[in-house]
């Protein structure tokens, strides 16, 4: 069944409007016909199981069948701050990070970073970027699309970080296992959590100082070193599981 988001303004008493770009998509590529049905999600834990009326000029008219409150999101907040990578390998973070559950991503500019991207193409790229997001979160039966924000300097990345209840950043000099262990076994659902993953080559030392003198956790992945696309889906698999343990006493 073919899935939609839409705002809580499109929805009025039992009925649902598609306009703008999903009306097109709903009608002229996937020639969804009055009668077939699809899934609906509002942004929050409610999810709808309509029917299509009819088409209009500027939107679709869906009638709905079924309501059902079925919450698929972390019960916590997880920022993927993420270096920029070359090539695009962004698009793969950013697909696996939101069918993993990440809340929003941050692309990050950081020293080692190959990629520069001038305001143009920055623009360009956080709009595929927000694409690609949303395609996962239909994919992956999110309730929700994860935003891309626009992208950020490191500075700019730990200004936005200070407001988050726990932050991390793994590094390959940290010294034990367990401090990855101890920091996520202390973090309770209904947290905000900031994950810091650096690009190919990762972090320099004084980034990483930066980042402690803001009381962010430096915590090893392993005694292998990951590559920038590994790394943070590596950290966000981990959280996920932490969690889902968490809220469901496992």
């Amino acid at each position: 069944m073919h899935h939609f988001f839409v705002e809580p303004t499109q929805i009025c008493g039992d009925t649902i409007a598609i306009e703008g770009s999903d009306l097109n998509h709903m009608k002229n590529v996937l020639r969804i016909k009055p009668g077939e049905s699809v899934e609906i999600s509002d942004g929050s834990s409610n999810r709808y199981i309509c029917e299509v009326d009819e088409y209009e000029q500027d939107s679709a008219r869906l009638h709905i069948c079924d309501k059902i409150q079925d919450d698929v999101e972390l019960p916590s907040r997880i920022y993927l701050f993420q270096g920029l990578p070359k090539a695009d390998k962004m698009e793969l973070i950013i697909q696996k990070a939101v069918e993993l559950g990440v809340y929003e991503v941050v692309p990050v500019v950081t020293k080692r970073a190959v990629v520069k991207l001038d305001e143009k193409k920055a623009a360009k790229k956080v709009a595929r970027w927000n694409a690609i997001a949303e395609g996962a979160a239909k994919q992956s039966g999110r309730n929700r699309i994860p935003e891309v924000h626009d992208v950020m300097t490191f500075a700019e990345a730990l200004e936005f970080a200070k407001s988050l209840d726990v932050r991390l950043i793994p590094y390959e000099k940290a010294e034990e296992m367990g401090t990855m262990k101890s920091a996520v076994d202390q973090i309770k659902p209904g947290e905000s959590i900031g994950v810091f993953i650096g690009p190919e080559g990762g972090f320099e030392e004084a980034e990483i100082e930066q980042a402690m003198e803001q009381e962010i956790i430096p915590v090893s992945l392993g005694k292998r070193i990951l590559r920038t696309e590994t790394a943070g889906l590596t950290i966000l698999s981990i959280l996920m599981y932490h969690l889902e343990c968490e809220i469901h006493n496992l």
